[in-house]
């Protein structure tokens, strides 16, 4: 006889162990083909003598054929998998594919230069002299500032510096082939996610856009378009951990949503703001839910998982903290003049990307349309629709903060904004598209259209991406680099004078760079020699512990000194270490510096002053004088 009872079969804890150590054979396999395709496509382009991206075609027309062959390895890797055959060379192909997109639509156009997106101006040049700062060191020292903890957080800068150190490459030569290959790797980490996420073919396709989407809009700030493309596969994961039944797992996806919210902690300040905002909205709703489910014992599971979330994200984030919160012991804080201090235009209105007339614009739309249809019956549209409603209501915060003087940078969210909508648009058209086929009663020549609709698409956009960001490509080769050269082959600026400076002050100052403090309006030469800086470039990018506006007041102080005996007196009474280096700029009286100050709520937030040294104040024996082209090198000895 046979029973018709049910028996209830408990879980087996092996699987999700089972699971999870696959998933991360599976990402140092792809890692380790990313970062292979990434560094044989860079050498590649760097052996040939292009022409510059600014005065010939040549370039844009060879990224072309690069996407197309990379966007065609995806093609192979999504119909393979559609059709069950040679699974290893479809995650093969879909590896390449996506690193080599990522490689030639950035690595290409920048192959004459030496330089990344947007060359060593203005955000980029201090993001040159972090990379610098932790070449020269390993230590988690701030970038500019003596006996100071970093405080940016320094993962993405700590690794590159270990990267150029491995490579003999110095800080700013590093910086453009690790960022392209930063951003690969991490494409195909994003890969994988997916991949452990949604449908194999869905998880080719969404990556393929996020990617895409976040070369073209996020990839001048590397550090943070590395986190672009993990933040929508990180939110179906932490929404898969935080809205289940009670006692259902979700642990393994709760520690991964730790883990990613610890790398931004690490890596990026305002988007793991931004992450444990929309996690921490994820976890209301899912207690919401669980409490209308169970009562107050259901809230108990996904409350349980977010305190482990925030746990596992607490102890990563130590890792570059530690430094700066111990520091705040003995480092008082500057009241004003922080990076929070800035309101563009666009982030003093909602972003809304579905109404631009742009294939992006249409992606999104879709997208949008997308999430509302399918808010109460996929968890995907759900994910990615709770994390669109945190950017807006992060928008509207900052937009509120700005009547307490400060902001919330919410205009660096639309990257994300983009990715997140970006992905609802693939699975939109996905299913729109096989609903059209069922309508039709499977028409083949209805998918073949779709398939070539879609494909023109991604091309389209694909080849646009270099026109995009050309204005930053235009400055990589407008910019001097450190080797004094212009890679668009004109004249170069004052900046190929600073090898010449570097080697005054070193016959003057023997010893490692890192022993001289250089007070100097010129702040680019410390993003290419990891000298010490009296004072940065502005206070929106300073360590709050360097009390910024005191150090400007002091450089002003010490203009008014009539003699040299006072301003040698007047330094050496400074609370910080004094400069060992001047580098100014000179007319027939006097040395100039040309110094910022905050003037937030404006835009530009910025303003620029002079100050002005006379020239008796270092007619002394205790300064040697010496004339570097137009700088005047004046140290004390």
């Amino acid at each position: 006889m046979t029973s018709t009872a049910t028996a209830t079969v408990s879980p087996d804890p092996v699987q999700p162990a089972r699971r999870a150590a696959g998933t991360v054979v599976e990402t140092v396999a792809a890692v380790v083909v990313a970062t292979v395709v990434a560094a044989v496509g860079l050498v590649a382009f760097s052996v040939v003598d292009w022409p510059a991206f600014n005065s010939s075609n040549v370039t844009r027309a060879l990224t072309t054929v690069g996407q197309v062959a990379a966007l065609a390895l995806l093609g192979l890797s999504v119909w393979l998998i559609r059709a069950r055959k040679a699974p290893r060379i479809a995650k093969l192909s879909s590896w390449a594919g996506l690193s080599g997109f990522v490689t030639v639509t950035l690595g290409m156009p920048l192959a004459a230069t030496k330089l990344y997106l947007h060359g060593v101006s203005v955000d980029q040049e201090f993001r040159t002299e972090f990379l610098t700062r932790m070449t020269d060191t390993a230590r988690l020292h701030d970038m500019t500032y003596i006996d100071l903890p970093s405080f940016y957080p320094a993962g993405w800068f700590w690794i590159g510096g270990r990267v150029a150190n491995l490579l003999g490459m110095d800080g700013w030569e590093a910086f453009k082939p690790y960022a392209i290959a930063s951003i690969a790797v991490a494409a195909v980490v994003a890969l994988v996610l997916w991949s452990n996420l949604v449908r194999a073919d869905l998880a080719v396709l969404a990556a393929a856009a996020t990617t895409a989407i976040a070369v073209a809009y996020a990839s001048p700030e590397a550090y943070s378009a590395v986190l672009v493309v993990l933040l929508p596969p990180a939110l179906l994961l932490a929404w898969g951990a935080l809205h289940r039944a009670p006692g259902v797992g979700g642990w393994g996806a709760a520690v991964g949503t730790g883990l990613f919210l610890g790398l931004a902690a690490t890596f990026y300040t305002l988007y793991l703001g931004y992450a444990a905002f929309a996690v921490t909205l994820m976890a209301v709703i899912a207690s919401v839910i669980a409490f209308r489910a169970g009562g107050l014992r259901a809230v108990r599971d996904p409350l349980l998982k977010l305190v482990a979330i925030a746990a596992i994200a607490g102890l990563l984030a130590l890792v570059v903290w530690a430094p700066f919160l111990l520091g705040l012991r003995t480092h008082p804080l500057a009241g004003s003049g922080t990076a929070t201090h800035y309101l563009p235009e666009s982030g003093a209105t909602l972003p809304l990307p579905m109404f631009d007339a742009s294939l992006v614009g249409l992606l999104c739309l879709l997208g949008t349309v997308w999430l509302v249809a399918r808010a109460a019956s996929s968890r995907r549209a759900q994910a990615l629709g709770i994390g669109v409603v945190a950017v807006y209501l992060w928008a509207l915060l900052s937009m509120a903060f700005t009547a307490v003087g400060t902001t919330l940078l919410s205009f660096r969210l639309e990257p994300v904004l983009l990715v997140l909508l970006g992905a609802a648009g693939v699975f939109g058209f996905v299913e729109f598209t096989h609903w059209l086929i069922l309508a039709t009663s499977e028409n083949p020549r209805i998918r073949i259209g779709a398939v070539v609709l879609g494909a023109l698409g991604a091309v389209a956009f694909a080849q646009s991406i270099p026109h995009h960001l050309a204005p930053e490509i235009t400055t990589a080769y407008t910019d001097t680099d450190g080797d004094g050269v212009r890679a668009d082959q004109r004249p170069p600026g004052a900046a190929s004078y600073y090898g010449d400076v570097d080697a005054e002050i070193l016959a003057q100052r023997p010893g490692p760079r890192s022993d001289t403090v250089v007070l100097t309006a010129d702040t680019s030469f410390l993003a290419f020699y990891p000298y010490f800086g009296f004072q940065g470039l502005t206070s929106h990018y300073a360590n709050p512990m360097a009390q910024f506006d005191e150090r400007a007041a002091a450089i002003e102080a010490w203009t008014e000194t009539t003699t040299p005996d006072e301003l040698i007196a007047a330094m050496d009474e400074s609370p910080w270490r004094a400069p060992d280096v001047f580098v100014f700029r000179s007319t027939d009286d006097s040395y100039t510096l040309r110094l910022a100050a905050d003037v937030y709520p404006n835009d530009p937030n910025v303003k620029r002053y002079t100050v002005e040294f006379d020239k008796a104040l270092f007619d002394d024996p205790r300064f040697t004088i010496t004339e570097v082209g137009p700088f005047t090198v004046v140290t004390r000895k």
